[in-house]
């Protein structure tokens, strides 16, 4: 057993365990108490396997505790002892992103978790208080290269705006947009989990970067009248690119923003950039590499490449993206004019590549990168949680700039807001 870990979300909870080679498994559930008995062929009883009963936090919403014994020659049996039923998934995965073999224990609550509950019954997050997870300095993801040391403080970066013609039309920030409703926005941290990211030299990962951004964004939005912000995840735990899309379409959303802070083979390349999904390629040889960069997460993360949606795959691939394509681009080129403020631009108009996480067919989508993680004066940015809010502000006023421009149709459907 190379290794074992533990993501608990309410989502679901994950197990994972790391092995050198397949590991072969039965498992089974035991009633009153709840239990799931989970067998490990081939697999000893080492003090790494035994770590993982302290791994488990109290406030697991699914594991109680677990148990872990040697069943019979040459067999170590995990038991997990639950807070509830469940409805267990557990598949293997194919050596991935840095991971050797891993056998992956997922724990589903048997109703699954709505994501319009979180919209009906918001929790109140002030601005002040998003910094109550500050981003952690752990251990860099499987694979990464050793952290250099630590480098004097960088000259800020020279900002590069759009030029006049692009930046025209633009609204006063403080306008708000004139909707007839609610106008819903899904926040989507990339990465997760199982699944880091890109990670910078000094060992900052960019799901941490993401998620502290996401947050941010989220208690500007939900302060604006008329506005309501939702989040693909509001944890550490990994959440694949089709339920992403899913539960955008599920709260019936306005918009989508996906927030990452990626990487490039080249350490100084640098500046924020703004993509749009693409149905004829992308617009970019970097465009084409970060798109195929950012759709292997579901390797990386873990998939259960089993279950089938035929639903899912007709709405990803026969419906036209025309339209909403269209829409996005708007609200790109909205974005990316106040993140010219902020930061210097990668390039000075919004890209386009295949990225699944934009493959909403009604929803305009747009993947910002925040800034290179992999560059050295750019990690330190994104670490420091003013430049975060800076970030965060700059995407809630383009947001506000296309939604002033764009006002979206009202609709019976979704709940109106109030005179």
């Amino acid at each position: 057993m190379l290794a074992s870990r533990v993501w608990p979300a309410e989502e679901y909870t994950r197990v994972t365990f790391e092995t050198a080679k397949p590991v072969r498994h039965e498992f089974f559930a035991v009633p009153d108490p709840d239990r799931l008995v989970l067998d490990l062929e081939g697999v000893d009883v080492t003090d790494e396997l035994k770590s993982l009963v302290g791994k488990v936090r109290p406030d697991d919403p699914y594991i109680k505790q677990v148990r872990v014994a040697l069943n019979r020659p040459g067999v170590a049996r995990v038991v997990f002892d639950l807070k509830s039923a469940v409805r267990p998934s557990v598949f293997p995965l194919a050596p991935a992103g840095g991971y050797k073999h891993r056998l992956v224990l997922d724990l589903y609550p048997e109703t699954p978790k709505d994501p319009l509950l979180a919209l009906v019954a918001p929790k109140p997050d002030p601005i002040g208080e998003i910094a109550r997870a500050p981003l952690e300095e752990g251990p860099p993801p499987p694979g990464a290269a050793p952290a250099a040391p630590a480098e004097p403080a960088a000259p800020p970066l020279p900002v590069v705006k759009l030029d006049p013609a692009a930046r025209a039309g633009k609204v006063a920030k403080a306008r708000p947009p004139k909707v007839a409703r609610l106008v819903t926005v899904v926040i989507d941290a990339g990465h997760g989990g199982e699944d880091p990211g890109a990670h910078g030299r000094g060992g900052t990962l960019e799901k941490d970067v993401t998620l502290a951004i996401a947050r941010r964004l989220k208690a500007r939005i939900d302060q604006e009248p008329g506005m309501r912000a939702l989040l693909t995840r509001d944890g550490d735990y990994f959440i694949p690119l089709a339920q992403r899309v899913q539960k955008a379409r599920r709260v019936q959303a306005d918009l989508f923003v996906s927030v990452h802070a990626d990487a490039f083979v080249q350490s100084h390349a640098r500046g924020s950039s703004v993509f749009a999904l693409s149905e004829r390629g992308a617009t970019s040889t970097a465009a084409r590499w970060l798109a195929k960069r950012e759709n292997e997460s579901d390797l990386i993360g873990g998939v259960n490449l089993d279950v089938k949606d035929p639903v899912l795959a007709r709405t990803l691939l026969d419906l036209s993206l025309t339209a909403t394509i269209n829409d996005s681009l708007k609200l790109g080129k909205a974005v990316l004019g106040e993140l010219g403020d902020v930061n210097r631009l990668h390039k000075s108009s919004v890209e386009q590549a295949g990225f699944a996480v934009l493959k909403a067919p009604d929803v305009p989508s747009i993947l910002v990168e925040t800034a290179f993680i992999s560059n050295p004066q750019e990690e330190k940015r994104l670490k420091d949680s003013a430049y975060q809010d800076r970030m965060a502000s700059a995407i809630l006023q383009g947001i506000r700039r296309y939604l002033a421009q764009n006002p979206p149709l009202a609709r019976s459907r979704v709940v109106a807001a109030t005179p």
